[in-house]
């Protein structure tokens, strides 16, 4: 992805960098590797959606300059190019505010600006994201930061009992071995979470094995309510379809029920352990062992779980979206007027009305193109067409479309039509 030149707004805000102003940010090359399509374009749908243009007026009166993109096409590149103009302003803020607590290193650096989701972004930049006061935290106040250390390398020379009793202080609050062991567990819990081979493994699992559950709630769970099939529900996240993941989030917000995303985390904390650099051989093995079953379960699967909620919310939203769509398209596309050959014009000024004739079951039978505001003679060869087409193919009726200059249009046709048996069905708003 091509370099962004960044400035910075004044307000920077609490903890972080401000939103960034991109400049000389070009993300037509990102857009036509993903999707595909032309980079001419793509790249004059971004220029003219960013000029203020809708995309029903970009696909119906700019095809010339888009090469033809339908509206789907184009629907798909303005949410995709504001997906990357959001990720790149927020790749911006986390080099900038990495940068500003100097510990942003070249690897990293590398590692930041090669992503491409929003969620591999966030990863990364957990472990130097400002965080609200965490076990972790009140650890490293409690001066327990260098027993971490010694727990995270392991070394095979020193057992944790007789380490950690350098770090017992009554006064910091750390008034045993034990407690001075639980807080540099603490530490390397935080560590294991916010590693991003980590995030992205139980992330994976859970897309993969993880499940959705449902049960109800104890106050509804004697009456019969409309969610009463999801009372002990559970089923693949893989699988569920978006209809039935929206009604549990439905019944969730009418307090119904309660619903979870699970996995058997224990199956993957040998995974887990070998990206934390466990090295069974050490006395400190165990130790670090304890840190990362305490990661898993209190800090990565609720976030993570949290995360994948809100995915699929979206995804579920999109699909449900996308069936209601499927479904109109079929009921605008049934045949109003029966089952019969009609002749459709789409008006046009500059471009030319566009005729097609369909048969009973929607076949396409024959199309061409007249013209009607180049002079009397152009008139009158359109009105050939026309009736032409017509009496070719026994058109019932005449179907005029409601576009630009379609009244005028409809006059014509009425014109042209006078002692003709077929019916004139036009939709004259403008």
């Amino acid at each position: 992805m091509p370099a962004a030149v960044m400035t910075t707004e004044t307000d920077p805000g609490v903890g972080e960098a401000a939103k960034p102003v991109l400049s000389n940010f070009d993300p037509v090359p990102a857009l036509v590797a993903e999707l595909g399509l032309p980079y001419a374009g793509v790249s004059a749908v971004v220029k003219l959606l960013g000029e203020g243009a809708t995309v029903p007026f970009v696909a119906r009166y700019r095809k010339e300059a888009t090469g033809g993109l339908d509206e789907v096409q184009i629907r798909t590149i303005e949410e995709r190019h504001a997906y990357v103009k959001e990720l790149e302003e927020r790749r911006a803020v986390v080099l900038s505010e990495i940068k500003r607590q100097g510990k942003l290193t070249t690897e990293l650096e590398q590692k930041i600006t090669s992503v491409k989701t929003k969620a591999e972004l966030e990863d990364l930049y957990l472990p130097y994201k400002p965080k609200k006061r965490t076990r972790a935290i009140i650890a490293r106040e409690r001066g327990l930061e260098p027993l971490a250390d010694r727990m995270w390398s392991q070394p095979t020379d020193s057992r944790p009992d007789d380490d950690a009793k350098a770090f017992v202080n009554t006064a910091k609050e750390v008034p045993d071995v034990y407690a001075a062991l639980a807080g540099a567990r603490d530490i390397c819990a935080e560590r294991i979470a916010e590693h991003d081979q980590v995030r992205k493994l139980v992330r994976e699992a859970f897309l993969k094995e993880g499940k959705v559950s449902a049960i109800k709630n104890e106050d509804f769970k004697d009456k019969v309510t409309k969610f009463d099939m999801y009372a002990a529900f559970e089923e693949p996240i893989a699988n569920i379809p978006s209809h039935r993941y929206l009604a549990i989030r439905r019944g969730e917000s009418e307090g119904v029920l309660r619903a979870n995303l699970t996995i058997d985390e224990t199956q993957h904390l040998p995974q887990i352990e070998a990206l934390a650099g466990v090295k069974p051989a050490s006395p400190w093995a165990p130790e670090l062992k304890k840190a990362v079953a305490d990661a898993t379960k209190r800090l990565l699967l609720p976030t993570i779980q949290s995360d994948l909620r809100v995915d699929m919310k979206m995804i579920a939203d999109r699909g449900a979206v996308d069936v209601f769509a499927s479904n109109l398209r079929e009921l605008l596309l049934a045949a109003p007027y029966g089952t019969k050959t009609v002749l459709g014009i789409d008006p046009g000024q500059r471009t030319g009305c566009k005729c097609a004739v369909v048969d009973a079951t929607g076949k396409l039978l024959e199309h061409d193109t007249v013209y009607l505001v180049q002079g009397d003679a152009a008139f009158e060869r359109a009105k050939k067409t026309v009736v032409e087409l017509c009496r070719k193919h026994g058109a019932a009726a005449v179907a005029i479309g409601n576009g630009t200059w379609s009244r005028n249009r409809n006059v014509r046709a009425r014109r042209t039509q006078r002692g003709r048996s077929h019916r004139h069905l036009g939709c004259e708003r403008e």
